[in-house]
């Protein structure tokens, strides 16, 4: 047997009418409470009308029929509640009305149930009647079935005016639902469970209006908070309609759909990978890149950005095919998007500079959300001028467009890091782009006294360790002098990208260790063993590392490591114990270089 969602809603329908039809008929052969019997017949006649009323919308294509469902499922259990009971009150023998127990009570239970039957219909008709509505299918007022729970009654009038109703009313609805989304989790996961991506999505897609187009993603996005809302949202196809609207919309409405690209991505992962396919990269990269290089002249990237995203486009066709779409579609999708985008050229010149600083920020927020994890889209945001505009922002821009732009800058290095092919692509020395990105993080580092940027700059310089030479002294200076950075988070940071320049796995470890030591790291290394724990753990696997691959440096002894290596031994085993086996190297490392050297001086002590 189907169950409720399954049926049409003509079949929902037909059964709580006929019920209606068969109590009509009951009320009239009651043989007891004969005058209760009859004001139950009215008042499903009533419900009876207002259910033939009903089905005028189901021949609708566009009906939410959520509500609708919902309601007659609970009308129908009343009139069949409603019909026993008048079949108990049938004319019948002296018998079978003795043992037959009907109460006054019974009666009012169940007009009470009707009373709510008739509200429940009575609002349902208000929200579905956009023609005569003064308030264009809002209902101004709470249904029976709501009374303890009013955020359900609001999200179906909201949802069924934004799939119905006319656009004032849907860009309307769409706010209300935006602002009820707002307010808690509890509020969104109605919202989903009722229904309301797909109309909303509808919005976003088909509308000319841009209010329109940023009320719906507005909604999406408060909705986006949720790993399960955003596999919702992405099986709706909403992440190829996402794209779309990003690549052709008015800016006001760009800002809205990268901020929501940002948040799917950053609540799952997969999605991420979606997005990569319907290669959001591109549009997100132009937006970012606008008027970034036009007072550039020394900057050609024409050629090099056309090739790149014809690269792109190619790579992204032979993606999709794996994913079985349809290349056809695909294709025109994307030659579309070319065309109507080109059309917004001028009004994007003519918006206001805030309007455009917030877009740029929520393409770099976009973007450092689908670089973060993700070697192939941080190819891909490479691949693209996406890297040398980013550097271009971070020395242009101040506030949160610039921090942004690093902390984009931070995940792209943070995959390469992970990923030599990467390394090797996007961060050879000789690249314009590389050492556009290198020369700002520097500047940063050594002339912005902010934490906030710093840090990611310093981490970005850590993760390109494995591709700087032996002879690229000046990235290690600035991060030994941010050892002794008053700000305790900084100085880990530096300890921390130290480190990967004289860990064993970096080919020049034994080259960067004797830089660092040149550059006097040792002393604000031994004071960092006073600090705080996550200092004293950084600061001590680096200076491991500076005993075992430069052990014979005078600056060693001079600052007394080994002293201070075998006094942390102690204490190691209880506090770091991962750090145990690489003190001891280290100790053993000095000892080679400078046991005998502290027993030759004490020997010859005045």
């Amino acid at each position: 047997m189907a169950s409720n969602e399954e049926k049409r809603i003509d079949e929902v329908l037909s059964l709580p009418i006929l019920l209606s039809d068969q109590i009509q008929a009951s009320a009239m052969e009651a043989g007891l409470f004969q005058s209760d019997c009859i004001e139950l017949g009215k008042q499903v006649d009533r419900i009876s009308h207002m259910l033939r009323s009903t089905v005028r919308f189901s021949s609708s294509s566009s009906l939410y029929d959520r509500p609708i469902r919902r309601i007659v499922s609970d009308v129908s259990k009343t009139l069949t509640r409603t019909l026993t009971l008048l079949r108990k009150c049938k004319r019948r023998s002296i018998f079978r009305r003795v043992v037959t127990i009907v109460s006054q009570a019974d009666f009012r239970k169940l007009q009470n149930l009707l009373d709510a039957s008739i509200g429940d219909l009575k609002w349902l008709l208000s929200v579905f009647d956009f023609d005569s509505s003064a308030n264009g299918g809002i209902a101004p007022s709470l249904p029976p079935i709501a009374s303890n729970d009013p955020i359900l009654s609001w999200v179906w009038s909201f949802i069924a005016s934004i799939q119905m109703g006319q656009l004032s009313i849907r860009i309307e609805a769409a706010n209300q639902l935006a602002s009820v989304a707002q307010d808690n989790d509890r509020n969104k996961k109605i919202i989903a469970e009722e229904g309301g991506v797909p109309p909303l999505l509808k919005l976003l897609k088909e509308s000319s209006s841009p209010d329109a187009q940023i009320a719906a993603a507005t909604v999406l996005f408060h909705l986006a908070n949720d790993q399960e809302r955003v596999h919702l949202i992405a099986d709706e196809l909403g992440v190829p309609i996402i794209v779309q609207v990003l690549g052709d919309s008015p800016m006001r409405v760009q800002i809205c759909v990268a901020n929501l690209v940002a948040a799917m991505v950053a609540h799952d992962f997969v999605v991420q990978d979606e997005f990569a396919r319907e290669n959001v990269i591109r549009p997100l990269v132009t937006l970012l890149s606008f008027e970034t290089f036009v007072d550039d002249p020394k900057i050609q990237l024409a050629k090099q950005s056309i090739h790149s995203v014809f690269q792109i486009n190619k790579e992204m066709v032979k993606n999709l095919n794996n994913h079985r779409r349809d290349l056809s579609s695909s294709l025109s999708f994307y030659s579309d998007g070319s065309n109507r985008g080109g059309n917004n050229r001028k009004e994007r010149e003519n918006e206001k500079p805030e309007v455009k600083n917030k877009l740029k920020i929520s393409c770099a927020v976009a973007l450092s959300m689908l670089a973060r994890g993700s070697v192939w889209n941080s190819r891909k945001i490479t691949e693209t001028k996406g890297l040398l505009c980013l550097a271009k922002l971070v020395e242009k821009e101040q506030g949160e467009l610039q921090l942004n732009c690093l902390i984009a800058i931070m995940e792209i290095t943070a995959s390469a890091g992970s990923n030599a092919d990467l390394r090797r692509a996007a961060f050879k020395t000789n690249s314009p782009a590389a050492k556009a990105v290198v020369d700002q993080l520097l500047r940063v580092i050594n002339d912005l006294d902010s934490p906030s940027l710093q840090i990611p700059a310093i981490k970005s310089i850590g993760s390109l360790a494995r591709t700087f030479p032996a002879r690229e002294t000046r990235v290690i200076g600035p991060l030994v002098e941010q050892l002794s950075n008053r700000n305790q988070d900084v100085a880990t940071e530096a300890a921390i990208s130290l480190g990967k320049f004289a860990c064993p796995e970096n080919f020049l470890c034994m080259e960067h260790s004797k830089t660092m030591i040149e550059f006097n790291c040792v002393l604000p290394l031994m004071r960092l063993l006073r600090r705080g724990d996550q200092l004293q753990f950084h600061g001590l696997n680096l200076l491991c590392y500076l005993a075992i691959h430069a052990g014979n440096s005078e600056a060693l002894e001079k600052a007394r490591v080994l002293s201070a290596l075998e006094g942390a031994d102690r204490i190691v085993s209880a506090q770091h114990p991962e750090l145990k086996e690489l003190v001891s190297n280290a100790i053993y490392h000095l000892n080679l270089y400078h046991a005998g050297a502290h027993a030759h001086k004490q020997s010859y002590a005045p």
